[in-house]
């Protein structure tokens, strides 16, 4: 059996799953610090660019990623949590490592995680063991530069063990509160710790508590601070086929007539922060002017965003949204409503325990006429019999169903909007929503691959 059959990919998978999972932490460096200090620091090996935040950690990650590569960068990604495969997670050169060079990575550091293990009373988690592989194999292989999300909040994020020479915060908003604070205000202050000295810190527009949180650690830090709407932002955007047209104002410039393949003004907000972020990396200022107008656009042409109001299915449209907290489903429903033609649209949500689903229902009762309520696969998902209480105090009983199995779901929600009234003006559409595991496990059911 070669290395990276998949008997090897499963037997790596089911070794790091055994480990804790992502919605159970440990708030500590500690166990991250001593794999890395075992491994030799690859974690400083190469530059890093470190994305933060609440929503568009991802999306800007990606497109970061892809300007970088547009300038001839080799570029290594780490993201999370992944949509359909353990190895999106991983990216070097644009695509996901192989299952090969992943089993590869995970078999030489593996002696180094079992010291660790032995020596605390904590053993690592999935998360930490996942960032010692991403540092590891960026370093192996080598990089120009990494562009690290981190996982959740900042300072004690297993990520955070690297020095971000660019430090960037998406919009700060509720979410986490059992780990990260009760207000956007103290979680900012705890995403503010990825800005460390001698970086240069990026920030979306964040709300008035969270960007003086940030901004009084980048002065503490003596960190340089640009923001959107000050240094940086969208000057216009228009609707536009399959995306929007955008005119952005970068650091060094203005740049015009980019096309962005993705739907909202929150797509535009993050290929602005992700311009802003590149620019800063490469040493672009209002000094140097624009960098390579054209090198822009052909990147962010290429952009692709899969889970992200993603069209899955046509006759009728399946879209596909991985919004998990009220402001995510806010700018969602926000595009939704800009971007799609939609005279009756059937929502599908699962979600997992511990988001503000009140919120999240809320905002989809502006554009759902009906509800199919459903749950995932994750051992967090909220039944559906318990999600369907809640949809009903928010939509009424007559627009709510409960179907707990998901492709039972989408299938009854196809049917539902295919029966509409509308539907032979193409106007009835299904969107499935709640959570990134519902999402990738639709995208799974409905046969799309996942980069």
């Amino acid at each position: 059996m070669s290395n990276g059959s998949t008997g090897d990919m499963a037997r790596v998978e089911n070794e790091l799953l055994a480990r804790w999972p992502e919605s159970r932490l440990e708030p500590s460096l500690t166990r991250i610090s001593a794999l890395v200090d075992l491994l030799g620091s690859p974690q400083r090996a190469m530059p890093v660019i470190q994305v933060a935040g609440t929503n568009g950690k991802t999306t800007t990650a990606r497109m970061i990623d892809e300007l970088l590569r547009g300038f001839g960068l080799r570029v290594g990604r780490f993201t999370s949590p992944h949509l359909q495969s353990i190895r999106e997670r991983i990216v070097l050169d644009g695509e996901p490592v192989s299952a090969e060079r992943f089993v590869e990575t995970y078999d030489d550091i593996a002696p180094y995680v079992q010291m660790v293990d032995a020596a605390g009373e904590i053993p690592m988690s999935f998360f930490e063991v996942m960032v010692g592989m991403a540092y590891a194999l960026f370093a192996d292989a080598p990089v120009d530069v990494a562009v690290i999300e981190v996982g959740m909040g900042g300072t004690w994020d297993a990520t955070n063990v690297a020095d971000a020479r660019v430090a960037v915060v998406t919009p700060v908003a509720l979410d986490h509160a059992e780990y990260l604070g009760p207000d956007v205000g103290t979680i900012a202050g705890e995403k503010a710790g990825i800005i460390k000295g001698d970086a240069i810190a990026v920030l979306a527009h964040q709300e008035p508590a969270a960007l003086d949180a940030l901004v009084r650690r980048a002065v503490e830090a003596d960190a340089v601070v640009a923001r959107e709407g000050t240094e940086f932002g969208v000057l216009e955007r228009t609707v536009a086929v399959g995306g929007q047209q955008v005119r952005l104002q970068g650091l060094g410039g203005e740049y015009q007539e980019v096309f962005l393949p993705l739907f909202g003004a929150h797509q535009a907000q993050n290929a602005v922060t992700a311009l802003a972020a590149v620019e800063a990396f490469l040493g672009a200022g209002s000094a140097t002017g624009p960098i390579e107008q054209d090198t822009v656009r052909a990147a962010f042409a290429a952009v692709r965003s899969p889970g992200r109001l993603e069209r899955v299915r046509t006759s009728p449209a399946v879209l596909v949204d991985a919004a998990h907290n009220p402001a995510g489903m806010s700018a969602t429903v926000a595009a939704l409503r800009e971007s799609f033609d939609f005279t009756r649209l059937v929502g599908v949500v699962g979600v997992v325990h511990g988001k503000d689903v009140g919120g999240m229902l809320a905002e989809l009762e502006q554009v759902c006429a009906e509800l199919v309520v459903t749950q995932n696969g994750s051992p967090r998902a909220m039944p559906a019999d318990e999600l369907g209480a809640l949809a009903v105090d928010v939509f009424g009983a007559d627009r709510v169903s409960v179907s707990p199995r998901l492709d039972e779901a989408i299938t009854e929600a196809i049917a539902l909007a295919e029966a509409g009234p509308d539907d032979a003006l193409g106007g009835s559409g299904v969107f499935v929503t709640g959570s990134v595991i519902t999402a990738g496990e639709a995208r799974t059911l409905l046969s799309r691959g996942s980069r």
